[in-house]
């Protein structure tokens, strides 16, 4: 008999949640977790996009996106999963709520070149890789930047094709 998962509701985080996002970036970032003053900052901002993902009384996902009005872009700046809640659509729903909040032409974040499964969430997502920042991570490791244009065409779509009929 297999362990009942329960539901997970998506739902606004704020500096009252700060010990469980904590702790979740120790777990979900080993190497590099953000330091609790930035957590802090990311759960106050004014224009920042903050969620947690709830399964019963546990904070078991977050998400926080850097909305930059002036520039038309929303960055999502840190997303993460409890392990023991991963490959359960949880960070494609953090992902996909987070998005819809910033309401910008562009989104745009860094991942670990070795993060093979954030990175197939996002090429699901619809995001395309447009740069490489060399060493950008504490421990040397190359950070790939993403991009995802809202509205129009697929970055992924092929070109329409004619047929020269009429």
């Amino acid at each position: 008999m297999t362990d009942a998962v329960p539901a997970v509701d998506i739902q606004s985080a704020s500096w009252r949640d700060l010990g469980d996002v904590l702790a979740l970036e120790k777990v979900c970032f080993e190497k590099d977790p953000w330091p609790w003053l930035d957590v802090l900052a990311a759960l106050t901002f004014p224009e920042t996009v903050r969620l947690k993902a709830v399964a019963g009384d546990r904070v078991v996902g977050f998400v926080v996106g850097d909305r930059r009005r002036h520039e038309g872009v929303g960055w999502i700046a840190t997303i993460g999963v409890h392990p023991e809640y991963r490959r359960r659509g949880i960070g494609r729903r953090l992902l996909e709520a987070c998005e819809q909040a910033l309401a910008t032409p562009r989104l745009c974040l860094t991942l670990r070149a070795s993060n093979h499964g954030a990175r197939r969430l996002y090429d699901l997502s619809g995001y395309v890789a447009v740069d490489v920042w060399r060493k950008y991570y504490y421990d040397g490791e190359d950070g790939v930047v993403m991009e995802k244009k809202v509205g129009g065409p697929p970055p992924l779509a092929p070109p329409p094709t004619t047929t020269g009929e009429g």
